[in-house]
């Protein structure tokens, strides 16, 4: 069977990766990185804190943006609102020198980027056919690992360099704020531009009040369908440790004292490594199954959080850590993605990936929240990552507990 070429559509969609991915990958490394250069006290605690208030903020609203999103017309208007709206944020990044100033605008842009993600996401649905999902969303992690290296080498140039030409190590950090923005930016075009609302609810003359009702009744399709909120108890799990080791991997490195230098490299070094990993997942899925993939995932996710609560001290051992987490990185989040996708009504995938959504940032907070408590009330961040152990088991039981044949809904 001759290899289906992708469409223009599915491409525009994989687009949208490799711009936002580019703010994520600065978020993973010279952000924190910054902050600590203008913060006192614990940058573990602070930054831990200002992730879980911005996913707080997402996991709150973003069901009923999803909702409203559904309706006819709006889901690009909402996917380019917060995508525009977190590129300026970005760019004002470079404006603050006190940190707490600094943490605030970064929550704004952190909450405008993982919203704009929210409607990306409901987007795969119009992007491409149902039998495709694992295949797209995997190349769209895959290319957003490669595709924000770009940016991100030509940022670190100039932070790293840039006094070669005159030009700080400060103003270095706002010109890499402006050049991650133009990217995210760009990338925001084509999907914007190509990809149509094939899927969607009629409005009505009360669209609040139906949206809410909409809210209810997904609550109750959610309970009744036991592969969809199996899977969703173990997505709210497993994806905290993901998220939590993504978030916090630098400033635990800037705890134990590793070098910034080294630290940023082996978070490149991840990116490279995520790429092949995330495309190989998507072909695995296909021939063994999605949700075994996923336990393969949950399973090395645990071993490596055990790893770098134990184990982790030099910069050697970082690097090994930035290796592992990068062939599974890619490959639990995408997979994640299209198997929701391929368990929800796609008229109302807005609304779902709402609560997906919450599912993943509710996690988030629980992640961060456990991570900062822990190194603040024992002193030692090592016990903080090593809580993450707990939320991985969970997430493999509601794995292993889910009906073997997943319902799907069309």
């Amino acid at each position: 069977m001759a290899k289906q070429k992708m469409t223009k559509r599915e491409k525009s969609w994989i687009l949208y990766d490799v711009g936002n991915s580019a703010f994520v990958l600065l978020s993973a490394s010279l952000i924190p990185v910054y902050f600590s250069s203008i913060a006192t006290g614990s940058v573990v605690v602070a930054w831990g804190y200002a992730e879980t208030i911005a996913s707080l903020v997402i996991a709150l609203s973003m069901p009923i943006l999803g909702s409203l999103a559904d309706l006819r017309g709006n889901k690009k208007k909402f996917y380019l609102g917060f995508a525009g709206t977190g590129a300026v944020a970005c760019v004002a990044l470079g404006l603050p020198t006190e940190a707490m100033v600094f943490l605030a605008i970064y929550v704004i842009a952190a909450i405008c980027l993982n919203s704009s993600m929210v409607f990306y996401d409901a987007f795969l649905v119009d992007a491409t056919t149902e039998d495709r999902y694992d295949t797209i969303s995997s190349h769209g992690y895959a290319w957003g690992y490669i595709g924000s290296c770009i940016p991100f080498i030509l940022c670190l140039v100039i932070i790293l360099k840039g006094e070669l030409f005159g030009i700080s190590m400060a103003l270095g950090m706002k010109i890499a704020f402006v050049i991650t923005a133009l990217w995210w930016i760009a990338f925001t075009i084509p999907l914007f531009r190509d990809v149509e609302q094939k899927h969607f609810k009629e409005r009505t003359a009360h669209v609040l009040k139906d949206s809410f009702i909409g809210l209810g009744k997904t609550l109750k399709n959610i309970a009744k369908d036991k592969s969809l909120l199996f899977f969703m108890l173990a997505f709210f799990f497993y994806i905290d440790g993901v998220h939590t080791v993504i978030r916090m991997a630098t400033s635990y490195g800037i705890e134990l004292g590793i070098d910034q230098t080294q630290l940023i490299l082996a978070l490149l070094v991840t990116q490279f490594v995520a790429f092949p990993s995330a495309i190989i997942y998507g072909k695995l899925a296909g021939k063994i199954g999605t949700k075994t993939m996923l336990i393969i995932s949950v399973i090395a996710y645990a071993c490596i959080v055990t790893f770098a609560a134990f184990f982790l001290k030099t910069a050697t051992e970082f690097w090994i850590l930035a290796v592992c987490v990068g062939l599974f990185q890619g490959g639990i989040q995408a997979l994640s993605r299209s198997f929701f996708g391929k368990l929800i009504p796609k008229k109302h995938a807005n609304e779902y990936y709402g609560f997906f959504d919450i599912f993943g940032k509710y996690a988030a907070v629980m992640g961060t929240f456990l991570v900062a408590f822990f190194a603040q009330i024992t002193g030692n961040a090592s016990m903080g990552i090593l809580s993450l152990v707990i939320v991985f088991i969970l997430g493999l039981v509601f794995l292993l507990l889910m009906p073997k044949q997943a319902k799907q809904q069309q």
